[in-house]
């Protein structure tokens, strides 16, 4: 699994306080720990940054690189920002997040991409929002997104497709979807483009105690399917073992015995069975029911471990 690292972002209260301080030790001491802990890549989310953008992205980006070398995944919805960082990055092919179909961000964006040799996030969502529905995000894939890729001479192998996680606080029926979008692009187009998906975004406005616990069963399903890559928290520990218990196979213990069940059904297209839980185990109750919210079988509420 390539994992990007989430936590340089600017939602996190210490994140906005440190970059205030222009705390470069933060940062530092932040983008190690994600890749000492198995981030392949990090990125790095300011926000618009409108007013200061041609000042903080060129520092940030060279306090990072400082101490790491993998690349960096400039994450920003402001063009100029995405340059200015770019015309900074010194060290490895940097990613840039993100373009969607919408014309104005699809004419500007790949285009800074391929001017600066950058990877390009490319999400499936068109100029009437996001579809719900697995064929049609598919289709602004392989309908907008790769045909102008191509047209402007983009290099393809560095194309990555974000089909698009939303949480299950309140658009679960969008879950069962983005599992089937991750099958179908690897058969969309020869050669399969990489996909990748926002890991926490399926648990976003669930109570922090029960984040994780959605993350990691959603993963399993995404795993069945051949997800590799992800934006995602590298510190993690139990996010890492589910990593480790599918892709190779350890069945050791029942907890990765029944994580290696559910994506081995959403591999075959079923659906995990009650049977396979010891249901007087809370810990594999907790994740049956969890099962039953992402795949949009039964309604969402923030107390459902509870029932």
């Amino acid at each position: 699994m390539y994992i990007i690292g989430e936590n340089i972002h600017i939602i996190s209260e210490k994140v906005k306080e440190a970059l205030a301080a222009r705390d470069r030790e933060f940062f530092m001491d932040l983008a190690v720990k994600q890749v000492e802990a198995g981030a392949k890549a990090v990125d790095i989310n300011l926000g618009p940054r409108k007013k200061d953008y041609a000042e903080v992205w060129p520092w940030i980006i060279e306090t990072i690189e400082t101490v790491v070398d993998v690349p960096l995944s400039i994450d920003t919805t402001n063009t100029d920002g995405m340059e200015a960082a770019l015309k900074s990055v010194k060290k490895a092919q940097p990613i840039l997040n993100s373009t969607s179909a919408e014309p104005e961000r699809l004419e500007k964006v790949p285009a800074l991409a391929k001017k600066y040799n950058a990877k390009i996030i490319a999400l499936t969502m068109g100029t009437s929002g996001i579809p719900v529905e697995a064929d049609a995000r598919v289709n602004i894939a392989v309908e907008t997104l790769i045909p102008h890729l191509m047209e402007i001479g983009f290099n393809m192998d560095d194309l990555i497709i974000d089909p698009l996680v939303l949480t299950t606080s309140g658009c679960q029926q969008y879950c069962p979807h983005l599992i089937e979008t991750v099958r179908m692009l690897q058969y969309a187009w020869d050669p399969a483009p990489k996909i990748s998906v926002g890991l926490s975004n399926v648990s976003n406005a669930v109570p922090n105690e029960n984040r994780p616990l959605i993350n990691r069963v959603y993963l399993s399903m995404l795993m069945g399917v051949g997800l590799q890559m992800m934006i995602a928290n590298p510190l993690d520990e139990k996010q890492n073992q589910v990593i480790k218990w599918i892709e190779t196979g350890d069945t050791s213990t029942p907890l990765a015995k029944l994580y290696n069940k559910i994506a081995e059904h959403t591999a075959n297209s079923d659906e995990p069975q009650i049977a396979d839980f010891d249901m007087s185990d809370p810990e594999q109750a907790a994740i049956w029911k969890t099962t039953q919210i992402l795949l949009n079988k039964v309604i969402y509420a923030d107390a459902y471990l509870n029932n």
